[in-house]
């Protein structure tokens, strides 16, 4: 067991970790408590009036379908990070990460049995699974395993650079562009009055903006402990661009690839989400590289121009 008699008390309260640690215990939310009732009621209203019930459904499906594996996927790859942390600080933030990453994959495997299920035996289709290979595409895939191995690199040799691999690809790519660009894209074209050909889903609207403030926290701190390997740890800008770049065409790939046979010809388009993706990489660069420049606070990291939190 080691105790740090360097310190006088066990935590440094002003340090990100335990303020990021405390905001949140002081936000938690339940999965549970979101109601999903009118989700299901609108579902079968909205596919009682389409051609073809089973394809508009399929769209909805695969992007809650690919949050929910891809929260499953975060929650089992984080751990070799709060391994590879000395800092109880910081590894005191890591176990709220973990937890969320978690309540994330519970939200998503509700929706699916409470809501999608429903729907399905409502209009007499065929039973659906969330891990149907279906769902999946090759970049999906491929951006997952890089991010494992990334996260894994820090048992075997936990250098600075290779904590801003891991940190390029969890906290950067997967969550800060990713899934950024995916809540836009199921916010804009599930939220309130957006787009009138496809139908409102408050449970699941509410869901997103839930799991947003969360990922504000997560993304607020990859972006913070990069900027201090920048700044602090003399690593290389280039190796975060570089490390970006090459995974930037799998998000594309995943998020915005107009070819998928699962996208609907409704609601927003690929051009606008790839649009979105190479400004929310541009923002995080340049907030990372900028030395005089604060992290942004949680709630803006998580902001959606164009999406009001109802």
């Amino acid at each position: 067991m080691y105790i740090d008699s360097t310190r006088h008390l066990q935590l440094d309260r002003e340090s990100r970790g335990t303020r990021y640690y405390r905001n949140a215990v002081e936000r938690h939310w339940d999965p549970f408590d979101i109601d999903l009732d009118r989700d299901r009621e609108a579902l079968v209203a909205h596919l009682r009036e389409v051609d073809d019930p089973e394809q508009h459904f399929d769209g909805m499906k695969m992007g809650v379908a690919r949050f929910g594996a891809g929260e499953q996927a975060v929650t089992e790859d984080l751990a070799p990070l709060a391994v590879a942390l000395d800092d109880i600080d910081d590894q005191m933030f890591v176990t709220t990460q973990l937890y969320e990453e978690a309540k994330h994959t519970d939200h998503f495997d509700r929706y699916w049995r409470e809501v999608v299920h429903p729907v399905e035996e409502e209009l007499g289709l065929e039973q659906s699974s969330p891990t149907d290979p279906k769902w999946f595409n090759e970049p999906y895939h491929d951006l997952f395993e890089r991010n494992e191995e990334a996260m894994y690199a820090l048992l075997d040799d936990p250098t600075p650079e290779d904590f801003a691999r891991a940190y390029c690809h969890y906290h950067l790519v997967v969550e800060g562009i990713l899934a950024q660009t995916g809540y836009y894209g199921m916010q804009q074209s599930y939220g309130k009055d957006t787009y009138t050909e496809l139908p409102y889903l408050p449970g699941l609207y509410e869901g997103f903006t839930l799991i947003r403030q969360d990922e504000g926290r997560h993304v607020g701190f990859g972006m913070g402990k990069l900027k201090e390997l920048v700044h602090e740890e003399a690593v290389d800008p280039g190796l975060l661009d570089e490390t970006v770049n090459e995974l930037l065409p799998l998000v594309n790939g995943i998020a915005a690839n107009p070819e998928d046979q699962y996208v609907e010809d409704v609601g927003i388009s690929p051009e606008e989400l790839q649009r979105f993706a190479a400004e929310k990489h541009v923002q995080r660069m340049e907030q990372i590289k900028d030395a005089a420049q604060d992290v942004p606070d949680l709630d803006s990291l998580t902001e959606l121009e164009g999406v009001g939190d109802d």
